[in-house]
């Protein structure tokens, strides 16, 4: 896809150290699109919620150097009409991250012994993506919300991220379906939990008709055995009366890897999918 010639970036609003009686703080940026400034105060927007946010904006924070360049991405693909304008709140990540991503309800399910026992074994923590969702929802949103010109109601709040942040974003749409109408899910790692994670699937998927669930997975390196995995949160999906291309979508990209230079040249492709011109 060809994408137009891009005007204005916006502005990027970096709040360094956001507490948190959840977790550990962390920077969070909101970075607010062209016409937000342009177009007053009674025009709001829809909000996307990232994980890994120091991999969005700056090639000096971003892992390899190479950031998503989403605010380019979001101001193309607005311009041209493809989708409705919206805020990015970019949540920066922790040494915790692991334990922050990971499903822990998907860790509580039976198929999840062995991990149990590994992780009691080890020295690496308890999961706590419980208090990380908190930490989201009930303060990061509630502060946006109040800060800046948001249409706060789920089917304009999407959640996204990629690798372990695919997996915090299904998370965060199955345990807040109320609060999140959309969930973008690059390069999902399913090996994480394998049997668990679609074990927790099947029981938590919100009824469908309400939300959107986008998944992706390229063919190389990390992502290389991710199919098999993704072949049966499809078929979940369609069990739960999810509608392929209206609900719910999986796109496989042949030839792509597990990098943030994959999920720049890809990220328009979920935008289009979650942030289409109106609502669902």
């Amino acid at each position: 896809m060809k994408l137009p010639a891009m005007g204005p970036l916006g502005t990027l609003h970096h709040h360094p150290s956001f507490a948190s009686k959840f977790v550990d703080p962390r920077p969070v940026d909101v970075w607010l699109p062209p016409g937000y400034a342009a177009q007053g105060e009674a025009r709001r927007f829809a909000v996307i919620y990232l994980h890994d946010g120091q991999n969005l904006f700056d090639p000096q924070k971003a892992f390899g150097g190479v950031p998503w360049a989403i605010d380019e991405a979001v101001v193309r693909l607005s311009q041209s009409g493809a989708i409705r304008e919206a805020i990015v709140v970019g949540i920066w990540n922790t040494e915790k991250r692991w334990h922050e991503y990971m499903p822990q309800k998907a860790v509580d399910m039976p198929e999840a012994a062995g991990l149990r026992k590994a992780l009691a074994e080890g020295q690496e923590g308890e999961v706590i993506s419980d208090h990380y969702l908190r930490f989201i929802v009930q303060e990061v949103k509630p502060f946006v919300d109040s800060e800046y010109r948001t249409l706060p109601a789920p089917e304009n709040t999407v959640v996204m991220g990629s690798s372990m942040g695919g997996l915090a974003s299904l998370y965060a749409l199955c345990e807040y379906p109320e609060t999140f109408g959309g969930a973008g899910c690059l390069s999902t790692h399913w090996p994480a939990a394998s049997e668990a994670l679609l074990a927790y699937l099947g029981q938590a998927l919100p009824h469908p008709g309400h939300h959107r669930l986008y998944f992706d997975y390229g063919t190389e390196d990390v992502d290389a055995p991710y199919e098999p995995y993704q072949t049966q949160a499809d078929a979940l999906m369609r069990a739960a009366g999810y509608r392929e291309g209206i609900d719910w979508t999986t796109y496989k990209f042949p030839g792509a890897g597990h990098s943030e230079r994959a999920w720049r040249e890809r990220v328009h492709v979920p935008l289009q999918f979650l942030l289409e011109g109106r609502p669902y």
